[in-house]
């Protein structure tokens, strides 16, 4: 049964090609390859061209304009309308034409008097000839098309409102990745803690099961010997045998920790990596800072940036009511059976004013709501950050008083553990004393690697609030 578990754990801690990883290592992989961190790095990007994008909406825009139209009814030219200026000015045109061939052949313009009577024998002529109806024409569908052009000039400050929420989005965003890689970051150290404290209980529990090892062959000597009656061997297997079994379980746990410190560092689930160290005490200095160290931290910022970002809302809410200004212009490429001739270009300015909207007032009261609530969570995230920080220092304190008493009490256990065995093999002691105070003394060292990982992790959330979580590494060592 010992060469089993020895060639077990031989084969459990054979150097193998794996990757020896500090904490270090996980931050650095971490801030290249974690998934969270990606997306929200990618968030950004997008947020970025969405703020060039606003930033050129001051550029004129072009559009290829065209259109089909066809009628319910034909067009019908008001002829009646017309009437005045087409009698006047073809009565003016045949008084001239009269006048240029008599100056043709006489040299001389015509005298006053016959010109107006030319004048009024057209007039004449061509009233009663004018049609008294106005014509209908048989064409019924139409096609134009052209090339459009519409520059903003004034927009009630909402293109500057616009491009100033596409900023403050940025800026939101910007400080998410910062959220995402402190709290990943927050997580590696935690996981990489927890490991540490799976090395030493296994390291502990090594020793343990080889201590029990020697003392069920100590016992089996003994029961030869007709020492030392059988069940007591027998209760040194049971407890042997358990030793065993926590120590398997615990191999299963950190071989469980691994791939989740994999998916933390962006690397494959199954990746080989070694963690190597044990948890070892050191102590930190641990003050509340002076100041509003909370700002330092992204989530504050975060909380921050919503409240810019709910006051550039507000600024929009209030451009609806203004009006809008554009230059316009139009440049004719085709057109087709259209019964008048439009002009190859045009320009103008076009004004769009909404009189009214039930919804602009509404909004602007809903963007001053969003503004207090955001008010409200900057100064809940700011009391948040404090009530933490005292808390992560408080807990780390007592841990620190838990540490001095359970490393007493530890040393103790040892050498309570080393006088029974000595008296084990003078026969003033027996096996099962010998398992009793190894019980006791591992009972201990749990307990007091608890408390270690209950510090470093209280340290840990202390520097995550801080907004460095990074900085625990040089405590782990």
């Amino acid at each position: 049964m010992r060469n089993i578990y020895f060639l077990f754990f031989i084969f459990c801690y054979t150097p193998s090609t794996a990757q020896v990883i500090k904490l270090e290592d996980c931050f650095r992989m971490a801030a290249a390859n974690n998934l969270t961190v990606q997306q929200a790095q990618t968030s950004l990007r997008a947020g970025e061209y969405n703020l060039q994008a606003e930033k050129n909406s001051y550029l004129p825009k072009v559009d290829l304009l065209s259109s089909y139209t066809y009628l319910s009814s034909p067009l019908t030219i008001n002829l009646q309308e017309a009437r005045n200026g087409i009698v006047e000015g073809s009565s003016r045109q045949s008084v001239h034409a009269a006048n240029e061939v008599f100056k043709e052949i006489t040299g001389n313009d015509l005298s006053q008097p016959v010109q107006d009577r030319i004048y009024r024998t057209s007039s004449t002529i061509i009233g009663d000839l004018y049609p008294d109806y106005n014509p209908q024409l048989s064409q019924r569908a139409y096609f134009m098309a052209g090339l459009g052009v519409r520059q903003p000039l004034w927009l009630g400050n909402k293109l500057d409102a616009a491009k100033n929420i596409a900023a403050a989005a940025v800026s939101t965003q910007r400080i998410n990745v910062d959220v995402a890689q402190k709290e990943v970051n927050f997580l590696i150290a935690s996981q990489y803690i927890r490991i540490l404290y799976l090395n030493s209980m296994l390291t502990k529990q090594e020793a343990i099961v080889e201590a029990l090892n020697k003392n069920k062959i100590y016992a089996d000597e003994m029961v030869k010997n007709d020492v030392l009656p059988p069940y007591q061997r027998s209760w040194t297997n049971v407890v042997l045998t358990q030793a065993k079994a926590h120590y398997n379980g615990l191999l299963l746990e950190k071989k469980n920790a691994i791939p989740e410190l994999n998916k933390l560092m962006g690397q494959a689930l199954d990746a080989e990596i070694n963690v190597l160290d044990t948890l070892q005490y050191s102590g930190a200095d641990m003050i509340v800072p002076e100041g509003a160290f909370w700002e330092r931290n992204p989530i504050y910022q975060l909380a921050r940036s919503k409240s810019t970002y709910a006051k550039t809302s507000e600024k929009i809410s209030k451009s609806f009511s203004l009006p809008n200004i554009f230059a316009v212009g139009n440049y004719n490429l085709y057109q087709r059976d259209l019964p008048v001739t439009i002009p190859d270009w045009f320009v103008g300015l076009e004004m769009q004013w909404t009189l009214f909207n039930g919804q602009t007032r509404k909004r602007t009261q809903a963007a001053k709501e969003l503004i207090l609530e955001a008010d409200l969570a900057q100064k809940n995230a700011s009391q948040s950050l404090q009530v933490q920080l005292m808390v992560a220092k408080n807990k780390a304190d007592a841990l620190q008083n838990d540490l001095k008493s359970l490393e007493s009490a530890k040393m103790e256990a040892i050498t309570t553990t080393q006088l029974i065995q000595k008296r084990m093999e003078n026969q003033l002691s027996s096996p099962k004393d010998v398992n009793d105070a190894l019980l006791v003394e591992v009972e201990i060292e749990k307990a007091y690697a608890t408390a270690l990982m209950g510090y470093y992790l209280a340290l840990a959330e202390y520097y995550n609030i801080l907004g460095n979580p990074m900085e625990i590494a040089k405590y782990i060592q």
